[in-house]
């Protein structure tokens, strides 16, 4: 596989990971958890910059 491939699956599951630790941070919890939000969002932004580097190769 080249390495843009590799790279665009790789931050397409972070993408999947991101939102499903929001989900269950921010709506199925008792009350909000903080801790899965914040992971999540952590998530997008190495998505984001497997994206950048994708763009680089």
């Amino acid at each position: 596989m080249y390495k843009s491939k590799i790279l665009a699956i790789a931050a397409i599951l972070l993408i999947v990971l991101g939102i499903f630790m929001i989900y269950l941070g921010g709506f199925y919890a008792p009350k909000i958890m903080l801790p899965p939000i914040i992971t999540g969002i952590g998530f997008f932004l190495i998505a984001w910059a497997l994206n950048a580097l994708k763009d680089k190769s």
